[in-house]
């Protein structure tokens, strides 16, 4: 029953994005076939296999090391507030993204990060069958996060026909920055993380050849990598030191506002209706919640978290899913934690318009025009990840 539910819920999945569809006669079936079967073949290898386990033990070992280390800093300069509880969530999953961002710069400096993803970008685009372009950006979308990589290309942005950039706009906000990946893992399993970041890279090009198939010519597809200012390592360091700090605080400021605000909408809810906003959302979302595999009488439940990233923000939903006032099953906490990995959620609308507005305003005028079909996709992506996950678990 698990496998027919799931391939129901896949065929689902992809059947909401062919009706969203700007081109339905233009879609390539090949290409979606041979990465639905990638993303099975690499979510069981990494959740049920010996080399999974292997290679998820040394990802989140090493960012075990990697926050400990950021611990060393933190601990210097707040001291015992480390140890207090109510600071315990900036502290210990803020924080260390100030460390992880410095980690990148000095890799980027190094032109070691250039280097993989550009060189990932152009095998990725042999399975895809979309441009170079696509291929970099959702790698580099990975790495520099979903505003940060649009400076990347910055000098292709004026050139690109809204289809392309669509599709570019959905890998950034399909994914997420390697500098926060170590946060999820305080609150999350680290197989579900790493499972979540490999089978979105690839769910993201699949729901983006539907809704939004295309060609490009030779001609169109040149990665142009723009010359950075040449800094030196220390003022790099700075920089990304100090990105890092802001990503921290406006995350913390935004988790404030947003879990500020869903209490109040809950109260009005639940003093008015006699049910909470979340709880309404999970009946919502509970049928889609149902096609990824999760039981019915977890569904509406889970359902709600679903629902809580997409109005919220992942940290949120997170933040519900690991707060201990939910019993789910370990099928359901694996299909819920993938779900939660991305940055399918509204602010990411402002977010990526704003990076691309800042850097060619016409560009940002059409982006701003579809972002409800762009977080449309982006959600899509998360489910269809979830299905699978779902599927093979």
């Amino acid at each position: 029953m698990k496998y027919f539910i799931g391939i129901i819920g896949i065929i689902v999945f992809l059947g909401l994005a062919w009706l969203a569809s700007n081109g339905k006669k233009r879609i390539r079936i090949r290409p979606i076939a041979v990465m639905l079967v990638l993303q099975l073949i690499l979510g069981y290898i990494l959740l049920n296999t010996g080399i999974g386990n292997f290679l998820v033990g040394g990802f989140a070992k090493g960012f075990n090391y990697l926050l400990e280390y950021a611990s060393e800093g933190i601990n210097f300069v707040f001291g015992g507030l480390v140890n207090a509880k109510q600071t315990t969530f900036f502290m210990s999953v803020l924080l260390p993204i100030v460390f992880i961002s410095a980690l990148i710069g000095i890799l980027q400096h190094w032109k070691v990060l250039p280097f993989i993803t550009k060189y990932i970008g152009l095998a990725l685009s042999k399975v895809n069958g979309m441009g170079k372009i696509e291929s970099y950006n959702a790698v580099a979308s990975a790495i520099l996060g979903q505003s940060e990589v649009f400076i990347s290309l910055k000098k292709q942005l004026g050139y690109l026909t809204e289809q392309r950039l669509y599709t570019l706009c959905a890998s950034a906000m399909s994914t997420v920055s390697m500098s926060i990946v170590g946060s999820y893992m305080m609150m999350l399993k680290p197989e579900y993380v790493v499972t979540a970041l490999v089978l979105n890279l690839f769910g993201g090009f699949i729901i983006a050849s539907i809704i939004n198939p295309y060609t490009v010519s030779k001609d169109e597809d040149l990665i142009v990598v723009p010359e950075e200012e040449k800094q030196s390592f220390f003022e790099v360091l700075g920089e990304y030191i100090m990105d890092g700090f802001r990503v921290a605080v406006v995350v913390a400021a935004m988790l404030i506002g947003f879990v500020a605000l869903i209490a109040l909408v809950n109260g009005v809810f639940n003093a008015v209706f006699g049910i909470t906003f979340q709880a309404l959302l999970g009946y919502v979302f509970a049928p889609f919640a149902f096609l990824t595999g999760i039981p019915w009488n977890e569904a509406v439940s889970a359902g709600s978290i679903m629902a809580t990233k997409m109005v919220s923000n992942e940290f949120v939903a997170m933040q519900t899913l690991s707060s201990g006032d939910f019993h789910f099953s370990a099928h359901t906490q694996a299909v819920v934690s993938v779900f939660l990995v991305s940055f399918a959620n509204f602010s990411s609308i402002g977010i990526i318009t704003g990076a691309v507005k800042g850097l060619h305003e016409k560009q940002g005028n059409v982006v701003a025009r579809f972002g409800l079909k762009l977080l449309y996709g982006a959600t899509l992506v998360s489910f269809l990840t979830a299905a699978i996950v779902g599927l093979i678990h």
